[in-house]
């Protein structure tokens, strides 16, 4: 029998990444949706036919036995206190990244799980695109010798501040491009190398209007000598590479970004044939300068994310993200806006 799970919002997160996966996953069933606008209402019942629709949390509580599992992809103000709610009604969570505002936010979140018996679960997603599963095979498997320097980067081009909460400068909003994409890279360096033991940052807002940060750049030191080198920008008019890692034997470099979100937003799902497959536009370069290779880029595999939360929320087995993982990468983030105020020069 199929978890029935309740998802709460159903803005970007909501509709292209979460209604969708958890729609393809033969062991969950989409059994309610929970959003106030008319409009997306009416975008629910005509795309998930079986679907409750209702326009407020609340409702939801009144009936939290009918689901085994809800997912918040709201505002970030809102993860922490409806994943409180899920817990306190008896029912684990998959939360959007950031978790929570702030990393002590989301301690008292695990307490309180710890205290239910329950899981939090938060939603990495970018732990499975395509090329950053490449990198972590080239380096599980030695092809690079001992890494010396990870670059990553998730650059757009978008010089028009858009109106919403993610460019507001109040911090209970969690606003900015350093806790959107930031998130995520620094998400991925952690699987890749853990904690830091230094954070350096350059955080900058650009463009005209915008309040929330745009441009940043975060350095991270570890004791084992590897380096650690991360982008996001709204105003990168030029791309440089997704990803570039140079090892003490060779380097690994690939451009452009993982398939599956366009895919997604196309209205694609992991059932359809070659999902996650970028073809050889996404292969990456592998080698020494005049001896280099081209690496099949792995499909990426969102679907297995919610896969895992069946298998955690049914069989008991450990999570695909582990909380203490979201609150580790949120003390990164709260180190790097303390070291961008400390080393911003004088205005």
């Amino acid at each position: 029998m199929s978890l029935r799970v309740a998802l709460i919002g159903y803005g970007v997160g909501g509709a292209v990444f979460h209604a969708p996966l958890i729609d393809a996953d033969p062991d969950l069933t989409l059994a309610a949706v929970v959003t106030s606008s008319p409009e997306r209402q009416e975008a629910v019942r005509e795309r998930y036919l079986n679907t409750r629709v209702v326009d407020r949390p609340e409702t939801l509580w009144e009936s939290a036995a009918a689901y085994d599992l809800v997912v918040v992809s709201t505002p970030n103000r809102l993860h922490v206190p409806l994943a409180r709610a899920a817990l306190e009604h008896g029912l684990p969570a998959v939360v959007d990244k950031p978790v929570a505002t702030t990393a002590a936010e989301a301690r008292g979140l695990a307490e309180l799980a710890a205290a239910r018996a329950l899981p939090v679960i938060p939603f990495h997603n970018r732990r499975w695109d395509g090329d950053f599963r490449t990198v972590q095979a080239l380096l599980a498997e030695g092809s690079l010798g001992t890494p010396l320097r990870l670059e990553s980067r998730f650059e757009r081009w978008r010089p028009e501040v858009r109106e919403g909460w993610k460019e507001s400068s109040d911090p209970a909003d969690a606003g900015g491009i350093l806790y959107d994409l930031g998130s995520h890279l620094i998400d991925q360096a952690l699987v890749l190398f853990g904690p830091p033991t230094g954070v350096y940052a350059e955080i900058e807002t650009r463009r005209p209007g915008a309040l929330a940060p745009d441009d940043v750049f975060v350095a991270l030191g570890y004791e084992h000598g590897v380096r650690v080198h991360l982008w996001m920008s709204a105003v990168a008019a030029q791309f440089g590479p997704r990803f570039r890692v140079l090892g003490d034997h060779s380097a690994y470099m690939v451009y452009g970004m993982d398939p599956q979100e366009d895919a997604l937003r196309a209205g694609g799902t992991p059932l359809d044939e070659g999902w996650g497959e970028g073809g050889p536009q996404s292969y990456g370069l592998l080698g020494t300068p005049g001896s280099t290779r081209a690496v099949t880029t792995l499909p990426g595999a969102y679907q297995e994310f919610y896969a895992a939360v069946a298998r955690t929320i049914g069989r008991g087995e450990p999570p695909p993200v582990a909380l203490e993982d979201a609150i580790t990468g949120l003390q990164v983030i709260e180190t790097a806006l303390q070291a961008a105020r400390l080393t911003a020069p004088a205005g």
